[in-house]
């Protein structure tokens, strides 16, 4: 009994399991929505709605399982919310055959971006600060979004908050855990969760053969790619990087385009490296040992895996949980990730200002050409470090220095 409460402590550890548990509910519950739409784009049925929830679970699941436990980093994949936004106008009028050729596409050119190395190459050019400006941008909203969520459901979020800061000062390892709790308990007072609505049902693959029709594959397979490359890959190697994960890049991309490729068939439209719910597994609010963190993205994967598999009940979940929980949850959730990649885009003088241009531009959520806020967030801080650091003439500090002469 002994040895299976310690195995228990080792392998499913409260915050590691919690904060798995918040990045998948974070991810599914704030963009299902958009995933739906595409499908529908395509002509969807229910049943190859479920068939896509089920294929994009099985993909998350085995990959964050599969990729953290091999690296022991706490990986997480999610599905591409930009290329799903991209899907929901590029797939209107296209059949599923099609969408499912324009999905293998895509997937085969990650997956040569992962092989080849050139995505890897790229990000170890990045300064650690304009990558810490640049996954500030994408939270920073989710920061916000706590305030107003307390704006709009003061009786829901407040108490988690106010929970939140009490246990922050004595149990801060259950400070999330506890304001989810509280959160649930008060919405479910307040009469918001509508659990009545939840229908139960198992998802069935759905196999489709592709049709590689050229006007899909530019209108929405190329897109795709562009956006859960610049858009998705690069800020979940910035939320690896600025928490002193190096982990290897182009097996990662690699990975997740294969399995992408393979379940293609079945509605797996793109797997990419999570960012927003990366985070959360990644920072000390998963774990207080840093080397044990990757048991989050382990769980992370465990809680995909049954999303997938229930994914016919994801869509009557979804009106079933308040807006305001999971905003307020997601706030709370990255607090500590939003304060280290603060400091860490400021704490280097020489980069500061290119961090916080980056910093600006991806927190304007700007999206031009289809491509977010944080592609093009990083071309903004890296041209105004290439302008600003190329002129940057030294400081009187600095010139002091170099006047000093040389003690022997």
């Amino acid at each position: 009994m002994k040895s299976l409460s310690h195995l228990t402590r080792q392998t499913a550890p409260p915050s590691a399991v919690v904060a798995g548990l918040i990045a998948v509910l974070v991810g599914s519950t704030s963009s299902a929505a958009i995933v739906f739409t595409a499908a529908k784009a395509a002509g969807a049925s229910a049943d190859d709605l479920a068939s896509w929830m089920l294929a994009l679970g099985v993909g998350m699941g085995a990959t964050s399982i599969g990729l953290s436990l091999r690296y022991r980093t706490p990986v997480v994949t999610a599905w591409s919310t930009p290329g799903a936004a991209v899907l929901a106008t590029g797939l209107l009028g296209a059949t599923m055959a099609q969408a499912v050729g324009a999905f293998l596409v895509s997937a085969a050119l990650i997956t040569i971006s992962g092989l080849t190395g050139w995505f890897a190459r790229v990000m170890d050019r990045i300064p650690v600060a304009i990558a810490a400006g640049l996954l500030a941008g994408i939270l920073v909203r989710f920061g916000t979004g706590l305030f107003s969520a307390m704006h709009d459901s003061f009786g829901v979020v407040f108490p988690m908050f106010a929970v939140y800061l009490v246990c922050r000062r004595w149990v801060p390892r259950y400070a999330v855990l506890a304001a989810l709790v509280v959160g649930a308990g008060a919405a479910s007072v307040s009469g918001s969760v509508q659990l009545h609505d939840v229908d139960v049902a198992i998802a069935a693959p759905i196999f489709t053969a592709p049709d590689f029709s050229w006007q899909v594959i530019i209108g929405a397979g190329l897109p795709l790619f562009v956006v859960t490359m610049a858009s998705q890959n690069l800020a979940g190697v910035a939320v690896l990087r600025n928490d002193g994960y190096q982990v290897p890049v182009s097996p990662l991309v690699g990975w997740t385009g294969a399995t992408n490729l393979l379940l293609a068939p079945f509605g797996c439209f793109g797997l990419n490296l999570a960012a927003i719910t990366a985070a959360i597994c990644t920072g000390s609010q998963a774990h207080e040992d840093r080397d044990r963190r990757f048991l989050a993205g382990v769980w992370a994967g465990v809680f995909y895996l049954c999303l997938g598999v229930f994914g016919g009940t994801v869509g009557s979940l979804l009106t079933a949980l308040p807006a305001a929980l999971i905003a307020g949850i997601a706030g709370l959730g990255l607090l500590n990730t939003i304060v280290s990649s603060l400091s860490s885009a400021l704490a280097d003088e020489d980069w500061r200002e290119s961090a916080v241009v980056t910093f600006l531009a991806t927190a304007s959520g700007v999206t031009l050409l289809g491509i977010g806020s944080a592609f093009w967030g990083l071309l903004a801080g890296v041209v105004t470090a290439l302008v600003t650091r190329g002129t940057r003439k030294p400081s009187a500090v600095e010139q002091t220095e170099e006047a000093a002469p040389a003690k022997g």
